[in-house]
């Protein structure tokens, strides 16, 4: 099993999306983030069947994440592409690993599809190919900029989380370019880029930023009393959080991850265009994905309408 810990990790030096586009042509070497636990057996059988016939190296890259190891161990960056054998939890791993050293990542789903692990294990070999090809297109995704007081940064691709670590209210006061928006008592904050927005804030009440949409959301978590609804920020604006830990003090997470920091104060920024996803244009988008996965799920009196015969009765 490989383990690491989510460090804190600055932002990756700005890369454009022809410099993450390997030239045409099979890979050299394949880099790997394996899901710990699910069965892994016929996808990892696939791709080691088509690098064996192309003559490409398997390696398996460090990550923020528990691995099942299945390969010997290597570098993101001496890969030309990551690929990820898992859920969106994998695939969000090798993202972060991939984003560091400016390269792509192509997410194999065991088990459903999700909003990152968006190849089916049947269709592996034929996405290998297409890739090999140069027949799939750089789906960019950005972070968010996070600096703390004590001069520390860290990035995150799906979102950072200020939460009570114990008994007590974390207090929360957000500024947004230096006005204040609100102060809040209660369980926390959590602040997320469009692909995250689809995951713990919207579960926290916030709204979902469509794949495209240029800025982020800060989402209150449950709170005591007053009035301070989810707002988005436009991508060029700042937020500030100024926290109170209360006797049980707080925590910071970053992309699910406790990331090992003091959350006293901390700004936060977008920046456009940090990793990349391999995709394709006949792949599945995000709001049928949403509904197919039932995170959306339409209003039980519309289901009943739909089930009614001609003369009105079910």
């Amino acid at each position: 099993m490989m383990a690491d810990s989510p460090a804190l990790s600055a932002l990756p030096a700005r890369a454009d999306s022809e410099s993450r586009r390997p030239s045409a042509g099979p890979p050299r070497r394949i880099g790997l983030v394996v899901h710990p636990s699910r069965s892994v057996d016929r996808p990892l059988r696939l791709l080691r069947e088509w690098s064996e016939e192309h003559g490409v190296e398997l390696v398996q890259v460090p990550a923020a994440y528990n691995q099942r190891q299945v390969v010997e161990e290597g570098e993101a960056g001496a890969s030309d592409l990551i690929v990820s054998i898992g859920g969106d939890g994998t695939t969000l791993a090798a993202l972060r690993s991939a984003a560091i050293a400016g390269r792509p990542v192509l997410g194999i789903a065991c088990g459903s599809l999700g909003a990152l692990a968006t190849v089916a294990v049947p269709d592996v070999t034929q996405s290998l190919e297409r890739f090999r090809d140069g027949k799939w297109e750089p789906r960019e995704f950005p972070a968010l900029s996070v600096t703390l007081d004590e001069g520390q940064s860290l990035f995150a691709l799906n979102d950072i989380a200020v939460a009570r670590a114990g008994g007590g209210q974390v207090r929360v006061s957000a500024y947004v370019d230096g006005s204040l928006y609100a102060r809040i008592a209660g369980d926390g904050a959590v602040v997320s880029t469009p692909i995250g927005s689809s995951g713990y804030a919207i579960s926290a009440g916030g709204p979902l930023l469509h794949s495209g949409l240029e800025g982020f959301v800060f989402t209150p978590l449950p709170k005591h009393g007053g009035f301070s609804p989810p707002i988005v920020i436009g991508p060029r604006s700042t937020l500030r959080l100024e926290v109170g830990g209360g006797f049980g003090g707080a925590r910071l997470e970053v992309d699910g991850q406790e990331a090992g920091a003091r959350a006293d104060s901390l700004t936060v920024a977008l920046r456009e265009g940090v990793a990349t996803m391999v995709s394709f244009p006949d792949q599945e988008t995000l709001l049928p994905g949403l509904r197919r996965r039932r995170i959306i799920v339409d209003s039980p009196r519309v289901a009943a309408d739909e089930e009614r015969t001609e003369d009105g009765c079910p």
